[in-house]
């Protein structure tokens, strides 16, 4: 019986996908004794992290709330749900669109201020709506920095409105370039992209390489007026740079899902409460991905989606399975096959993957190794952690 503890309220579709006859699932699960967490926005920095913990599994894409290079050095596995919540992402980008090239949030507001103006509203608000009106998204271009799963969905789907559309990702995976729409033109480089867009979107995780990736240089090559858009991560835009963007009207406009004070409190920012995936369906769909990888390494040592881990497609053994996490060193997988030999175990199947300086090996097996002979590849030099799987 496997113990996951749910650190947030997690969707109760993932009852579905871990079945109570071999997973318990509470909130009450004392920290030391789960095997597993089911995790949204909990920050996880503060936890010890115990030796019997196999996984963090978090429903949805961003897993700074975890200690992710503690969890590799502990050989725990960290998921996260990669696409899933893209569409609710994608239908707000393009509401961000909209509300940042007509001025309707400030429409909204000014019209709110009518309410008790009675038989003048009709007239009133003929007479200042002018003040409002913005030019159609039909026929501009919009420029998409970075192609993975939401920036792909936004891109086709801006295409489809009649934009033109240019993407810059020079990382841009296979899946992605397969799902790209051919209208979508491949900028080369960003400068391209900067200096060719009316409105700007950036889609690109926030790490040490692209925190204020748009700074007064990039800045500098867009074009007057152009609209820019975050709904990816806070850092990711310079805000010194942009308000003094902001303030020249090189930047005509930014909406942004990550309010803070300096934004809130400009005039040409429009701010939305971090609702990028705030949909039932989203939250349904991140809770039924992280379930499903949490049992499909747990249950057969299989690694689909992991930001630390190196990918393992496996299926369900026929014979006993074992699986070791060891750093990416030559001679461990050999001194793992002799222990295995000297305990007159034969190894049936063995897969290898590595990810930068880390490794997972499976082997299957004649027969279940027992604990001396787990002890025993436990201490080789370099291994982190072994598992029993069946």
């Amino acid at each position: 019986m496997y113990k996951i503890k749910t650190l947030n309220a997690i969707s109760n579709a993932i009852y579905a996908h871990l079945p109570s006859d071999n997973y318990e699932i509470s909130a009450d699960i004392d920290d030391a004794q789960a095997d597993a967490f089911l995790v949204r926005s909990a920050n996880c920095h503060e936890m010890p992290l115990e030796e019997n913990y196999l996984a963090f599994a978090r429903a949805g894409a961003g897993v700074n709330n975890i200690p992710i290079d503690a969890c590799t050095k502990k050989g725990i596995a960290v998921f996260n749900t990669p696409g899933a919540n893209a569409n609710a992402v994608k239908e707000l980008v393009l509401c961000a669109l909209l509300l940042g090239s007509r001025d309707i949030s400030g429409g909204i507001l000014w019209a709110k201020k009518l309410a008790d103006k009675g038989e003048e509203i009709e007239q009133l608000v003929e007479k200042g709506k002018k003040q409002f009106v913005g030019p159609e998204i039909m026929g501009k271009t919009l420029g998409v920095i970075g192609l993975g799963a939401i920036g792909v969905m936004v891109a086709n789907t801006a295409a489809k409105l009649g934009m033109k559309v240019i993407g810059y990702d020079p990382f841009i995976s296979i899946d992605n370039a397969w799902h790209l729409s051919m209208d979508v033109q491949h900028a080369l480089n960003i400068d391209d992209l900067l200096s060719e867009a009316d409105y700007i979107t950036i889609h690109v995780p926030l790490t040490d390489s692209t925190r204020n990736y748009l700074d007064t240089e990039q800045i500098g090559k867009m074009k007057q007026g152009v609209v820019l858009l975050n709904f990816a991560r806070n850092g990711l835009v310079n805000e010194s740079a942009l308000f003094k963007a902001l303030d020249a009207g090189k930047v005509a406009r930014y909406i942004t899902d990550f309010p803070n004070e300096a934004c809130l409190n400009h005039a040409k920012v429009i701010c939305t409460p971090h609702l990028g995936a705030s949909t039932p369906e989203s939250e349904e769909n991140c809770a039924i991905m992280a379930a499903e990888e949490l049992r499909y390494y747990l249950e057969v040592g299989g690694i689909r989606n992991s930001v630390n881990l190196p990918a393992c497609q496996l299926s369900p053994s026929r014979h006993s399975r074992i699986t070791v996490i060891h750093d990416n060193l030559s001679g461990i997988i050999g001194k793992v096959s002799s222990i295995l030999g000297e305990a007159k175990i034969n190894i049936e199947e063995m897969i290898n993957k590595s990810r930068k300086d880390i490794a997972y090996s499976v082997f299957d097996l004649n027969q279940c190794p027992n604990d001396e002979v787990i002890e025993k590849i436990i201490a080789i030099d370099g291994v982190v952690k072994v598992r029993r799987i069946s």
